[in-house]
């Protein structure tokens, strides 16, 4: 017999609230090649949601396996899974305690033995590694073995016998499910109607097969502008390994193109060198010959892999530099997905917790324009250490470059939209108070998820700090916050030179002392926060996508 402990889910799942994802209306570009594509790319969404299930935790797969041949089925347990991607909610709170099984003499042992947190280390590592061997192991190799140890795109295993480390391709680690992913891409690449998304879609089926991800990272930001179907697949984000912010997750999306929102986006794309310029701090803090970053607008029709609740929406890629030096970036911003988490989460809050005068100022355009230039930001600011430009900012800041990179991203983003109102190139829509209104209530958005997440951590970093600073002011009274216009120009400046200054040192005891002194959730926030979870305000969204449910139109 086995029995399953499970924390009551009723008050995680009722944080979260489902919106609509997909629809007919999102189609009338595409040819019937494109349409017959979907049904396929849907497939590969699905093979690629089982290799993150794999990399998020050693255990995982067979949690889910355990977990969805239930009869009856745990209904909500199924969705705790869908909407987490493993046993922990939010604030890494586990809501399945345990799996145990008694044998036939009676005897209870775990069948599934389930982490008290998610393991810093993610499912590419042994899970016994400790960081010091791991950081002795890379520097007693050399070359390719060098390469191969702190790559993107390899895992790392220990030798049953020797008890020695070693590297292994994704390609190896995942071919159950890269090898179908990439013949349906094939097979796909045949039906699409436009010809740099076919590439694109052949290249990244040859990469899941060869590991060599470079040349389907440049297809990709190659992808037409006329293409009515946009397509992202593979290995990117860092976030899963928390120990070292290196491998990467595999990830997919598969969006339409929303031509009219892209064209009005464009023109942020070739300011990218002047806001570099423009940023204060000193030069050596600043790159030169940026890429403009391609901006797209479309609309979710499906997605898998690394894409856990808070839904994305936007992301900007690739991370790896190599194709970055070749071809820039591009930005994708998920509108449908922005507008579900305006009307269902953000204007809820704003009514809750901001000065009643000043939620009259938060607008949708500028919570999207501000996401946007957050994406926009990642571009930004310094990616190399000022004083070893060899060295990666990433690598010198490890388990903090997560944190400070997106709370950086977030504050360069709102002072680069300074600099663009007062030199007109967003004149006629929202002005500056509307900007810093709707970012005060996107904070607690974004520290709602807990500061345990690299989103919330940098939220949470950004908002004591600009508090300090007098940018934002509580009354206590009414217990309300409100922006402070006199004083929040600055404090968002003195923060853009504070974070990029960190970054582009790479001391990471100072990083340190800054997280620790500013990563944290005030008595007043933490009041606020209880009040919009005792009002059921939900603290995000996760699709139900209408029209791919099985895979067809």
């Amino acid at each position: 017999m086995t029995t399953i402990t499970a924390s009551p889910l009723d008050k995680q799942l009722a944080r979260f609230k489902e919106i609509q994802v997909g629809g007919a209306q999102y189609l009338e570009r595409l040819t019937a090649g494109d349409r017959e594509a979907i049904p396929l790319l849907v497939q590969v969404g699905k093979l690629i949601d089982s290799i993150y299930i794999r990399q998020h935790w050693s255990g995982n797969e067979a949690l889910h396996a355990y977990i969805l041949g239930q009869d009856p089925r745990e209904a909500k347990l199924e969705l705790g899974l869908e909407l987490f991607k493993g046993p922990w909610g939010l604030d890494e709170e586990k809501f399945i305690k345990s799996i145990k099984e008694q044998d036939k003499d009676g005897h209870v042992h775990q069948k599934i033995h389930i982490p008290h947190e998610p393991p810093q280390h993610g499912n590419y590592y042994p899970d016994d590694i400790k960081k010091q061997e791991y950081l002795d192991w890379v520097a007693s190799l050399e070359g390719q073995d060098k390469l191969d140890a702190e790559s993107y795109y390899h895992v790392v295993k220990r030798d049953a016998k020797t008890g020695g480390l070693y590297a292994v391709p994704y390609s190896e680690e995942y071919k159950d499910f890269l090898v179908p992913a990439a013949a349906l891409m094939t097979q796909a690449a045949r039906l699409v109607s436009d010809q740099s998304l076919a590439k694109f879609l052949k290249s990244r089926a040859d990469a899941f097969i060869s590991n060599d991800y470079v040349q389907s990272d440049v297809d990709w930001l190659r992808i037409s502008k006329e293409s009515a179907l946009d397509v992202t697949a593979g290995p990117y984000e860092n976030y899963t390994d928390k120990m070292f912010s290196v491998r990467a997750a595999y990830e997919f999306y598969l969006h339409a193109r929303d031509f009219a929102s892209s064209a009005i986006l464009e023109k942020f794309s070739s300011r990218l060198q002047d806001m570099e310029d423009q940023l204060p701090v000193d030069e050596l803090y600043k790159a030169k010959g940026l890429h403009p970053p391609a901006i797209v607008t479309v609309n979710q029709l499906y997605s898998g892999g690394d894409v856990a609740v808070p839904m994305t929406a936007a992301y900007n890629l690739p991370n790896d530099e190599a194709p970055i030096k070749i071809a820039g970036s591009k930005l994708v911003i998920i509108k449908n997905v922005q507008e579900g988490k305006f009307q269902s989460v953000l204007l809820p809050i704003a009514h809750q917790v901001l000065d009643p005068e000043q939620v009259k100022k938060v607008e949708f355009e500028a919570f999207f324009q501000h996401v946007l230039m957050h994406e926009v930001a990642h571009s930004l600011g310094p990616h190399f250490l000022v004083h070893d430009k060899e060295k990666k900012v990433r690598s010198a800041l490890e388990e903090y470059h997560s944190s400070m990179e997106e709370a950086k991203a977030d504050i360069v983003g709102l002072y680069a939209v300074g600099l663009l109102l007062k030199d007109g190139t967003l004149s006629g829509g929202p002005d500056a108070a509307s900007f810093y209104m709707t970012y005060l209530a996107s904070a607690f958005r974004s520290i709602r998820f807990g500061i345990t997440e690299a989103h919330g951590l940098g939220q949470a970093m950004q908002f004591e700090y600009l508090k300090e600073q007098g940018g934002f002011a509580y009354d206590a009274h009414t217990k309300k916050f409100r922006v402070v216009m006199d004083k929040i120009e600055d404090a968002v400046k003195s923060l853009t030179t504070r974070i990029l200054v960190l970054q582009g040192d790479g001391d990471k005891q100072k990083v340190k002392e800054f997280v620790d002194r500013y990563g944290i959730i005030s008595p007043e926030v933490k009041d606020a926060l209880n009040t919009l979870e005792h009002l059921g305000v939900p603290v995000d969204v996760y699709p139900r996508y209408r029209i791919l449910k099985d895979g067809t139109l």
